[in-house]
This record gives structure tokens, sequence and C-alpha cells, in this order.
């Protein structure tokens, strides 16, 4: 069974090639041109390719003798202008119809549908990895005090009341102030708009879960240094994430670095938490 890796940016990609190789099982890389930073990848066999340009990446996926796929890492959603389509991805965008323009998730699982009927299987990055979840607890720095964890308690309102339009994974609250939603952007982009936003007093609170009922093989919320680093900048006092539904990339140096500049980082259960 020969594993085909859809690469955005960051490392998170190469940590799922590894735990894959690490069984003596293949693995065969797509770094997406303009996200992923092939060099990464170093020692596996790989391609470069824009991501319009689907009917070639799945040639070669073929001809690899790819059979599973994973999609993961970091990338920004191209506009349908920008996408140039080769001819396969025309007429996949067609297969998919008003998906193209609906949220993340709505649009990844019809990309998952699409790939199925290519006869690809598409599997989650926490099927492959030995400790996918984040397990519920304090992961780093001091307890969050009453004030943010009110400010996280608004954050989870906030996310729940946005699920059903499938908008973002995110949110940036202080002093109970709504200073950002994740939207097209990402949780990156939030956070340097919400640095802007910051106001006077004690920090922000970064909070990010799955939407309910989220296809958890496509698009599992995750966070890692470059989001510790971001939030620290943005001046946060720390980051809430769904214990069993939340992956951490590069969990010591993600420790490390939130320790290093306050932060601190908190796995809870939504559905039961309490300021």
């Amino acid at each position: 069974m020969k594993l085909g890796i859809l690469a955005g940016g960051g490392p998170f990609p190469r940590r799922i090639a590894d735990a894959w190789a690490a069984g003596g099982r293949p693995v065969f890389i797509v770094a997406i041109r303009d996200f992923a930073d092939p060099a990464l990848f170093e020692g596996y066999p790989c391609m470069v390719e824009r991501i319009g340009a689907a009917g070639a990446i799945l040639r070669r996926l073929r001809a690899e003798g790819v059979t599973h796929l994973v999609l993961c890492g970091r990338a920004r959603r191209p506009s349908l202008l920008s996408l140039l389509p080769d001819g396969w991805t025309a007429r996949a965008l067609a297969r998919i119809g008003r998906a193209a323009f609906g949220g993340d998730d709505t649009l990844l699982r019809a990309v998952a549908g699409v790939l199925r009927e290519e006869g690809f299987e598409v599997i989650a990055p926490s099927a492959i990895l030995s400790q996918p979840f984040q397990v519920a607890g304090l992961v780093a720095g001091t307890a969050p005090d009453a004030l943010a964890r009110g400010d996280i308690a608004r954050g989870i309102a906030v996310l729940r009341a946005l699920d059903p339009e499938d908008v973002g994974q995110a949110v940036v609250v202080q002093q109970g102030l709504v200073l950002g939603v994740e939207a097209i952007e990402g949780t990156d982009g939030l956070l340097a708009r919400a640095g802007e936003q910051r106001r006077e007093g004690p920090g922000g609170v970064l909070v990010k879960l799955p939407k309910r009922g989220q296809d958890m093989r496509l698009d599992a919320p995750v966070i890692g240094p470059v989001t510790v680093e971001n939030a620290t900048a943005a001046g946060l006092r720390g980051i809430a994430i769904a214990a069993g539904g939340t992956v951490i990339a590069e969990p010591a140096r993600t420790r490390e670095m939130a320790e290093a500049g306050g932060l601190f980082i908190l796995a809870l259960d939504p559905q039961n938490f309490t300021p």
C-alpha cells in the first residue's frame, strides 16, 4: 500500500511521511507549489506542481502506484480566477459544482468524493500518527485565570454559532471582545489581524476547534510552533484547543516556545467547558 501526500506548507506533512515510512511502507510526496517547501522532503520521491494542475498530479500518482492519499499542511485557498485549471481540474470543478463556492469543509468533502471516484482512498493524518490528537489537560504554561477562561467560553460560543456556516476553525477573544474570526486568511492571518486590534490590559486567547461534523480526514485543526510564534507576536496569553480533535505539530518545540513566550496551551472538551 503506497501513500501519496498532497503537501501544503509547514513541517506537518514531513511528520506524516516519516510516520508512514517508519513501518517500511512507501511514500510519494506532491509538494504544492507556492505552499510546500520541497527541501523539507529530502530523502523521499517528490514532485512539485501547482494546485491547478490536478490532472498532471493524478497521472503521476497513478504512475507511482499510489493507492491512498493524505491531504495536510498549510495552504491558502486560491480564487477560481487565479487557479488556471488544466483540463482535468476544470472537469472536476464542474463535478463539484456549488461546493466550489462553499466553506472549506464543504469543498474538501467534495474533493475527497472526486478522488474516491478516481480510485484513491483518502485517509486522515490521525490514522497514521501514533499519537494523533492532544488529550485533555494543560499542555503548556500556567492554568488560565477567570478572565482567560471567560474569553475561552466566549470563543467556544462564537465558533459553535458559526458551525452551520462553515466559516473557520478559530477566533481570538480579549476581555470578552471578539478581535477576529478566522476566514479565508487562515489562523496565521487571523492572528496578525487580531494583533492589530489588541486592547490595553490582559491579552486575549486564541480558541481553535473543529466544527461539528467536520471531516477530520481532510482538515483537522493543527497548531504548532508557527501558531505559538504568531500568538505571542499578537500579544495573546494563551491558546485553547479541542482535546481529541486537534493535532499539535512538533509537540516538544511547541510547548517550549509557549513556555518561553508566557503562553498557556489548554486542551479542553468544548461541550463541558465552564468559565
